[in-house]
């Protein structure tokens, strides 16, 4: 439970009203990095096992601790409640960093569709933490080191053919300030970490082009990202392995090893 106490603006104690991680430890001693994954689902639910438990035990595979994030969702919580979820999940992991068996500078987010939105926004929007809180995990730094995002909505531009205004975290009609708060592309600045992004041509749900967008802003803040677009893969492939008809998606996830090898976040055995 991030806040054993209740969360703030809670508007209960039930299960959707206590955001919480679940822990998948590393194998073997010694200092893991540590990610925590985001599940999609609109805002509305979220797929817990298919971009959440499947990237989690993978990640312990190659060394790397993991977390999966239940945050709040619409229709009964929207805007700011799951950006203050995963804002206190980065802070726990690296309060309890010592307990954990993780460094404090290897923690990153990794989130898919509606997940993918709230891992950039994570990266773009952060604090080092307000040094006289009474909590002592809210003395710690929320900015994530790296960010992972998987076919996410990254830009509210009309300019991008879009189904719908993430009711999910916005409620029904968002006004266009309201829009332009969580467009991550209009957010990011050079203290955003590293990211790699992930998306599909043939993604119907959302538009490629929120990832060429936000890749364009990271670059455009000297931020080092990697962009990976393949052709084929319709919206929440996941993982991407055993895709029928489609086995050239299976190398996402090696692409995405190598890159954090690259960085000193993983060690490929």
């Amino acid at each position: 439970m991030l806040w054993p106490n209740g969360a703030p603006g809670a508007l209960g104690s039930g299960d959707g009203d206590v955001p919480k991680m679940y822990v998948f430890p590393a194998p073997g001693a010694g200092v893991h990095s540590a990610v925590i994954v985001m599940p999609g689902g609109g805002y509305y639910h979220l797929a817990i096992e298919k971009e959440g438990g499947e990237e989690a035990r993978w990640l312990n595979e190659h060394g790397v601790t993991a977390f999966v994030l239940e945050y709040r969702l619409g229709p009964r919580y929207h805007f700011p409640s799951p950006m203050l979820d995963g804002a206190r999940a980065m802070r726990y992991v690296r309060s309890h960093a010592a307990e954990l068996g993780v460094a404090k500078d290897r923690i990153g987010l990794w989130g898919f569709s509606a997940g993918g939105h709230l891992a950039g926004y994570l990266a773009a929007v952060n604090d080092n933490g307000a040094a006289g809180a009474d909590d002592p995990i809210d003395r710690v730094s929320d900015r994530p080191d790296f960010a992972i995002v998987s076919y996410g909505r990254f830009s509210m531009d009309n300019a991008i053919p879009r189904k719908t205004n993430m009711e999910g975290l916005l409620g029904d009609h968002p006004t266009k300030a309201m829009l332009d708060s969580v467009s991550v592309v209009k957010l990011v600045t050079k203290n955003t970490p590293p990211c790699f992004i992930f998306a599909t041509t043939a993604d119907q749900t959302v538009s490629p082009v929120n990832a060429t967008a936000l890749y364009d802003a990271l670059k455009q803040e000297g931020v080092p990202v990697e962009l990976h677009i393949f052709e084929r893969g319709q919206h929440g492939v996941g993982m991407a392995q055993n895709v029928k008809g489609m086995p050239e998606l299976a190398i996402y996830p090696t692409l995405l090893a190598n890159w954090m090898e690259m960085h000193g976040w993983m060690t490929q055995e």
